[in-house]
């Protein structure tokens, strides 16, 4: 019998190379509901005819630079893509400086610091756009090449994380001198708010499908956030010696969606920022690592079984992009399998579509999870004996920025189903309000980087942190998604097509 055993100090405290003694003024929280419902309410404009963010740069998959950027409102078509770009940047400046008046931070070191942090973190973007990286084999013959990386646009993050790193380890005056906009935090909170808008129009596009297979999509979620969750915390705390701070946060982030349920954890249970952060670069490093192989082996096992191997995707990949993706790649992979192998051809898209639907489902739930998680630590795991609960204690604890997550997604959502007119409108400007989060999702990892004195974290536990997550994910969330996936979706095929 193994004793469990309370982690030492350092294992209970690792702190961040970078602190930042806590200031009076508005909570980041609550800047990141302002700030995420501000652009999510400028893009509505678009349903009454004002176009007012058709402006903002896209960043297409290319082959050629010169044609990686344009405006994304067809209204906007002739503005030159620089002007975009300097457009997009000239906003953002604009709305964070508001909000650092707001946070009482040093506003002119703020603007300089994020003028750089903008600039590098939008290069990294461009950079993982470029086809050889990120074009995955179903638009490599759109595209004209016979080859690619196949990390999709996301790879960005990854440059952004690894840019951040040289930065932050290497160059450290430089690093400082941006301190005062080095803020992930708020940024990725920023980015989920508006992330709430785009899932509702997901929803909307995939609604039947969603109908057609509610029950057995709930049913599923409902099971790996029951089986999945647990039984990574216990590995966490049992047999790596992680405090709770930094369990549940890693527990989220491996079994459930990654970035945005690593934050929302961190923010329900009172974690300091570098905890979700560092889960948060693991997710997307480990999730690119999942797309290279997975989709491969639902095509050799899977083939005659397309719906199970979609809900695999969803459920096994951890970020919204490589999981849609991997839904993609396996839906093409497949169905050139089953009509070499069988002489079956599947209709094309319903693999994918019910990578995405799931996907939604488990996005959706980041809420309910975090209020429940808000509520366990008030009422049993830092309750004083005696003491009583109040619910304004499970308000302090709930992250508020889940609020305007939940807002952006109800309101899409109703806008549809409510004036079903509007949904090409609505895609449209959550398009645009998509844009955005884009950035701030990009600003987010090179930040990280940025604050991670590597040397320090792989002393302080981003080592165990990664065994942790090789072992959880790869000897038992995969395989155990894999039987959900199996036990849900089996038997349901999507339509054969004829001749």
């Amino acid at each position: 019998m193994v004793t469990l055993v309370e982690p030492s100090v350092s294992e209970r405290t690792p702190s961040p190379p970078v602190t930042r003694p806590p200031q009076p003024g508005v909570s980041e929280d609550w800047l990141a509901v302002c700030i995420g419902l501000l652009v999510f309410v400028l893009s509505l404009a678009l349903l009454f005819g004002a176009d007012i963010l058709g402006w903002a740069v896209t960043t297409a998959v290319w082959t050629s630079p010169a044609k990686a950027l344009a405006p994304a409102s067809k209204a906007y078509a002739r503005l030159p893509a620089l002007l975009s770009l300097l457009g997009t940047y000239l906003f953002l400046l604009l709305l964070l400086l508001f909000g650092a008046k707001a946070l009482r931070a040093d506003v002119k070191r703020f603007a300089k610091g994020l003028t750089a942090i903008f600039a590098v973190s939008y290069a990294c973007w461009f950079l993982g756009s470029w086809a050889y990286i990120a074009a995955t084999p179903d638009k490599r013959q759109a595209l004209g090449i016979g080859w690619s990386l196949n990390l999709t646009n996301e790879s960005g993050f990854i440059i952004a994380l690894l840019a951040g790193l040289l930065v932050g380890n290497f160059l450290p005056g430089i690093s400082r001198s941006l301190k005062e906009a080095i803020r992930p935090e708020l940024y990725i909170k920023t980015a989920i708010v508006i992330l709430g808008g785009y899932l509702g129009i997901t929803a909307l596009d995939q609604r039947r499908l969603a109908s057609a297979m509610l029950f057995q999509g709930l049913c599923a979620i409902v099971c790996a956030y029951l089986i999945f969750w647990p039984v990574v915390y216990y590995v966490a705390r049992r047999y790596f010696g992680f405090s709770r701070e930094w369990a549940a946060p890693l527990a989220s982030g491996i079994s459930i969606c990654g970035v945005s349920a690593a934050i929302a954890t961190g923010s329900a249970i009172k974690a300091r920022p570098v905890v979700p952060i560092m889960v948060s670069s693991l997710v997307v490093i480990f999730a690119v690592v999942e797309l290279l192989f997975l989709p491969f082996v639902a095509q050799h096992y899977l083939y005659t079984q397309p719906m199970v191997a979609g809900a695999w995707m969803g459920l096994a990949v951890k970020t919204d992009g490589a999981a849609v993706a991997s839904g993609a790649i396996a839906d093409s992979l497949i169905r050139a399998k089953a009509l070499a192998a069988s002489g079956i051809r599947f209709q094309p898209g319903w693999t994918l579509a019910v990578s995405a639907t799931v996907k939604v489902f488990i996005d959706i739930f980041i809420g309910v999870w975090a209020f429940v998680l808000a509520w366990v630590w008030s009422a049993k795991i830092e309750r004083r004996e005696g003491e009583k609960v109040q619910a304004r204690q499970i308000w302090q604890r709930f992250p508020k920025f889940i609020l305007g997550y939940i807002a952006t997604f109800l309101v899409v959502l109703a806008l549809g189903a409510f004036v079903p007119g509007l949904v090409p409108k609505i895609k449209a400007s959550m398009g645009q309000a998509n844009v955005f989060r884009a950035i701030f999702f990009v600003m987010t990892f090179f930040t990280i980087g940025l604050l991670s004195n590597f040397r320090k974290l792989w002393q302080e536990g981003i080592a165990k942190l990664a065994a942790v997550y090789v072992l959880c994910l790869f000897g038992y969330i995969i395989w155990v998604g894999l039987l959900i996936s199996w036990l849900f979706f089996h038997g349901v095929l999507p339509p054969i097509v004829k001749g």
